[in-house]
């Protein structure tokens, strides 16, 4: 199998690099360059003087580096997007792209520990250099943070259920494997309804072991001080945690979504949207990657 395609197929790809509005000679930013799937399509249609900067923490996305002059590869999280600018020399960019979906790649990598279809070790780092892993998380939060992990970040009904049936357990047998923890929590979930609420239960475990959602505040925020004047904020969410914080910036400037009028009555606002309406995938594309089914695309411009 292509490597590439077993890694990331890019999501919503042409819509995405037809929202960056990409000049030749500008300088840009994939932060989440996975497969480099975006990268390389932002590369073909940059000229001699663009540059392209691709982020990520994950060093499996090192195998996927485009042997490029144009291309700077920077091994980091995103959240550093203010830090690593400044460090390469760049005051301003024309336009920042970020997908914030996990891969497929993550996903099927068993060693990983990011799903529920397999055993392994409860890791779910995506920069296994640094952080707790999903099981240390498991081992040591107390019940009131393990249920607001649950609540925040999974949105599940009973879990301060869960809470308690964790924190009990692991008193017993410590975490280690995603087997497990599967055998603690099945009971609490109906068989027709189990795949679904896992799936929840994994997700805000991945969320809070790679604060995922601070990371993600604070690369908006700087992505709205690095952008030139007409540039380009371009994202893919997935979910609406993650949905409510890209529309909240893009609309008002903030990850809150507080309002700030002038004296007529207008929204102060660093951005106007390109698309007033999400843009979401075709049932073409939906067919062909079923991972893009719950993808959203916003994109604004610094005014």
């Amino acid at each position: 199998m292509n490597e590439q395609i077993a890694y990331h197929i890019p999501v919503l790809l042409k819509e995405s690099i037809g929202g960056m509005n990409i000049q030749p000679g500008g300088t840009y930013v994939d932060v989440t360059f996975g497969g480099g799937g975006h990268s390389k399509e932002i590369l073909s249609r940059l000229g001699k003087e663009g540059k392209l900067l691709g982020f990520d923490q994950d060093e499996d996305a090192e195998k996927n580096i485009v042997n490029d002059p144009r291309f700077i590869f920077v091994r980091s999280n995103f959240r550093y997007l203010h830090n690593f600018l400044r460090y390469h020399g760049i005051n301003s960019v024309d336009a920042i792209l970020a997908d914030l979906g996990v891969s497929s790649h993550h996903f099927d990598d068993s060693e990983r520990g990011f799903s529920f279809r397999f055993d392994g070790k409860l890791d779910m780092r995506m920069n296994k250099r640094a952080g707790i892993t999903a099981a240390e998380l498991l081992n040591t939060y107390d019940e009131e943070r393990l249920a607001s992990v649950f609540y925040l970040y999974g949105e599940l009904k009973n879990s301060r259920r869960l809470a308690a049936i964790i924190v009990k357990s692991r008193t017993e047998k410590p975490f280690e494997t995603i087997e497990d923890f599967l055998s603690i929590i099945k009971p609490l979930f109906g068989r027709e309804k189990e795949k679904k609420e896992f799936a929840k239960v994994f997700q805000a475990l991945r969320i809070e072991v790679n604060q995922e959602m601070e990371a993600l505040k604070e690369m908006l925020l700087a992505a709205t001080e690095a952008l030139k004047p007409g540039g380009r904020l371009v994202v893919i969410t997935y979910h609406s945690l993650e949905d409510r914080i890209v529309k909240n910036i893009m609309k008002t400037g903030n990850v809150e979504g507080k309002q700030d009028q002038d004296f007529f009555g207008n929204l102060n606002t660093p951005f106007k949207l390109v698309n007033n309406r999400v843009i979401v995938p075709n049932e073409e594309e939906i067919e062909r990657n079923p991972r893009s089914r719950s993808a959203k695309l916003r994109i604004a411009e610094k005014k």
